[in-house]
């Protein structure tokens, strides 16, 4: 029996060295969403930090779990799908949150299915669910600079901190990223789309 609960997922990497790096997006949006429905984190087998909650919109109340992966980015599948085997939690009620290159800084693009885009959270995450049919919320991060070293440059990029103008302009851009996690579960994927994707 599939369960109510949706689980919401933000990605990013342990530890004090990538705290608030642009390939952090996701575990930053999840504490804007803990703090936001009172959700306390504790430890899931190692795997995760895992709270749970109840979001009050729209005069209903949805329960959920919120994650974030303790696994490191390129393994951040075997957190979800432990979590949502444990819970029996279908992909199509899972939000997974994560920093997009391929969007300019503060902007959101949602979706569900479809190509990784080259990001190694999403692709473990397809692996181990062995679909990519579920949402995803992209937070826009900018791209490195192109050129001979391309790689080490994003890389370098991801893993960089925000300059003082996105610095400020981050707690909204955070809090618009859990909004979009919000709408999903209560107005469906199509309505969040339609609201967020051509702005």
């Amino acid at each position: 029996m599939a369960s109510d609960f949706w689980l919401v997922v933000g990605l990013g990497n342990p530890g004090a060295k990538y705290e608030n790096t642009r390939h952090n997006m996701g575990f930053m949006t999840a504490d804007v969403l803990a703090e936001r429905w009172s959700v306390a984190f504790a430890d899931h087998k190692g795997l995760a930090k895992l709270g749970k909650g109840v979001m009050n919109l729209q005069g209903r109340n949805v329960k959920f779990f919120l994650a974030k992966p303790l696994t490191y980015m390129n393994d951040s599948g075997n957190a979800v799908a432990s979590i949502s085997a444990y819970y029996q939690i279908e992909p199509d009620h899972i939000v997974v949150i994560h920093d997009d290159m391929d969007l300019d800084f503060g902007r959101i693009k949602v979706k569900a299915g479809g190509s990784a885009g080259g990001h190694n959270g999403i692709k473990s995450i397809d692996r181990s669910l062995g679909t990519p049919k579920y949402a995803r919320v992209r937070m826009g991060v900018g791209h490195a600079a192109r050129g001979p070293r391309a790689h080490d440059n994003t890389v370098n990029w991801v893993l960089g901190g925000f300059g003082p103008d996105q610095r400020k302009q981050l707690p909204d851009f955070l809090a618009d990223g859990a909004d979009a996690a919000e709408m999903i579960i209560f107005d469906g994927l199509a309505k969040t789309q339609e609201h967020f994707n051509g702005r």
